[in-house]
């Protein structure tokens, strides 16, 4: 099969993956409107195409936190990215290392912290927070993550309770997966992910198995994770965050210019417009949308940063024009790795590269600091 799209990369993964992960990647909450939004909304805008400019001596390269990147664009933090593929986070670290954009690994990984820092000699990543009812553990994981040479804390603030997903809960999603009849028979149709997990270790939550007492068994670790994310978030948590992390802090989960103005207020280095990809409020607006209103509040003071429905490099140079700093990419990454392993993650940022890259020409630019929304044509967003 010859890979030229994401969408391409999808297909393939769909029929790789066991159902339960790839629902998992592939999915929204309640109707999964935002989720669809998320990428519909990308397609009305529109761009205006100029001729007779030189389009020599193109770069796509930038900076997200002052870390340079050959194009500006993250892999964003996805939990159970290693039941998409066995050790699927360091893969994708891998992937993006060679590519030079950050990687985001989710407190709730398969691989662990030191995995990552370990399978990629130590090259700085980032690491995604949730914010926890146990402090100690929080602590403990700032800790590591410091020791890891995380080079970004990504805070993200949209979980403090679960939002339901109707796939997730149809196909009994765990980590190991619970092995129901029809799930044994799914997964006797995807022999080489099943010759993956039997070649590994790693099919538990790596940051937490070993680092919290009382869970060593599937059903005491599925406890305390259904039981952790904290209800009573604050805006003080996230000061109390940044006081002990000492670094770059990213928060994300932002839709609202007020939380947009508190993040500032509070410490933050740089903000992400997400709505967790469609996988927590249905209803809410798409991160694309609301990107250009938290902007104009607080682009002046921030490095404002989006996600979700990012499925191209298009998609990229869109949120690029209407201000944002850098980008992040989920599902496009989760594909590729579903599909092709390591392979399949360099594949999706070959493509979103050259279509950001061409379409940038297109437009009449030469350089991501020349973006803006004079790319665009007007009343299409």
């Amino acid at each position: 099969m010859i890979i030229t799209t994401i969408e391409d990369l999808r297909q393939l993964a769909q029929k790789r993956v066991p159902r339960m992960f790839y629902d998992y990647a592939d999915s929204g909450s309640w109707t999964e409107s935002t989720y669809r939004a998320n990428e519909s909304d990308f397609q009305k805008i529109k761009f205006r195409q100029r001729v007779a400019v030189n389009m020599s001596g193109r770069t796509t390269a930038s900076t997200m936190v002052g870390q340079p990147v050959s194009m500006p664009v993250a892999i964003a933090p996805t939990g159970l990215t290693g039941m998409q593929h066995a050790d699927g986070e360091i893969l994708a670290a891998r992937a993006a290392k060679a590519f030079g954009i950050p990687f985001t690994l989710s407190t709730m990984s398969i691989c662990s912290i030191e995995d990552i820092a370990t399978k990629t000699d130590n090259h700085p990543f980032w690491f995604q927070l949730y914010v926890m009812r146990d402090k100690a553990f929080i602590e403990r994981l700032i800790e590591r993550a410091r020791a890891a040479h995380c080079s970004a804390l990504v805070l993200t603030l949209d979980l403090q309770v679960l939002g339901q997903r109707h796939k997730d809960i149809r196909n009994g999603l765990s980590a190991p997966p619970k092995l129901t009849m029809a799930n044994i028979l799914n997964m006797a149709t995807k022999p080489r992910w099943c010759w993956g997990m039997l070649n590994t270790k790693r099919r538990f939550f790596g940051n937490i198995v070993g680092h919290v007492s009382g869970t060593g068994d599937m059903g005491s670790l599925s406890d305390w994770v259904s039981g952790q994310f904290d209800p009573e978030l604050s805006w003080s948590d996230v000061a109390w965050i940044k006081e002990r992390w000492g670094g770059k802090l990213i928060v994300k989960g932002i839709l609202d210019e007020e939380d947009a103005r508190l993040a500032v207020q509070h410490g933050a280095d740089a903000i992400v417009v997400s709505n967790h990809g469609g996988r927590q409020l249905d209803g809410a607006m798409s991160s694309i949308q609301a990107l250009p209103r938290i902007v104009d509040a607080v682009g002046q003071d921030i490095e404002v940063h989006m996600d979700g429905g990012i499925r191209s490099g298009q998609d990229v140079l869109k949120a690029m024009a209407l201000g944002a700093k850098g980008t992040y990419i989920g599902r496009p990454m989760l594909y590729g790795l579903g599909a092709m392993g390591e392979a399949g993650v360099t594949r999706a940022l070959e493509i979103i590269h050259k279509e950001l890259d061409l379409t940038m020409a297109f437009c009449g630019r030469t350089e991501m600091a020349a973006v803006d929304k004079e790319i665009l044509l007007r009343g299409t967003y």
